[in-house]
Parts: structure tokens; sequence; C-alpha cells
């Protein structure tokens, strides 16, 4: 179990992040409006959120105009997905006394 503990990342402690990430490995693409949508946070949290990811390469975004408006999105890279996936492994292992 204490291989476990020690596997969990601490970028995903956090509810917000967890949520991106969670998105993020469920489709290729995800939009600031859906994920903010989604995880009921306000603009700044979220993107103050995204900026920690971002910076660990955890993820990537595309940035366009739709109709003349911004439209941003991200997506996991394989970093990240790697990543998250080590983590919900400890978290499993630690849930089941592993």
């Amino acid at each position: 179990m204490k291989d476990a503990l020690n596997k969990l990342n601490k970028v995903f402690e956090n509810r917000i992040r967890l949520g991106i990430m969670s998105l993020l490995m469920l489709d290729e693409w995800v939009d600031f409006v859906q994920m903010k949508e989604a995880l009921g946070t306000s603009d700044g949290n979220l993107a103050s959120h995204l900026k920690l990811l971002r910076k660990e390469d955890y993820i990537s975004e595309r940035k366009e105009f739709l109709n003349r408006k911004p439209h941003t999105r991200y997506r996991a890279t394989a970093a990240g997905k790697a990543a998250f996936t080590e983590h919900l492994d400890a978290l499993e292992r630690i849930i089941k006394g592993l």
C-alpha cells in the first residue's frame, strides 16, 4: 500500500484537475465552455487549473475562432494520459488494500 501511496500524483489531488483529466480521457477534445459547465466552476478558476496542467505538459490546447468568437479546446497529451492512468491505478490499489 505504501508503494501505491507514493504513486499518487499531487497534480491530480485537486477536484477540478481530477475532473479536467477525467473529461479529457473520455473525449479527445473538450472545449472550455463544456468543461466549465461540466465541472461547475468559474472561468478564472478553470483557467488557473488548465494553466497548471499545461505547465506539467499533461494537456495541450488549440485556439481558434468560430463565428468571430474565440474558441479554445483542450486534450490530454500522451504524458498526461500516462500520469493520470498511473494515478488512477494507485487509487485502485489503495482502495483494494494492495
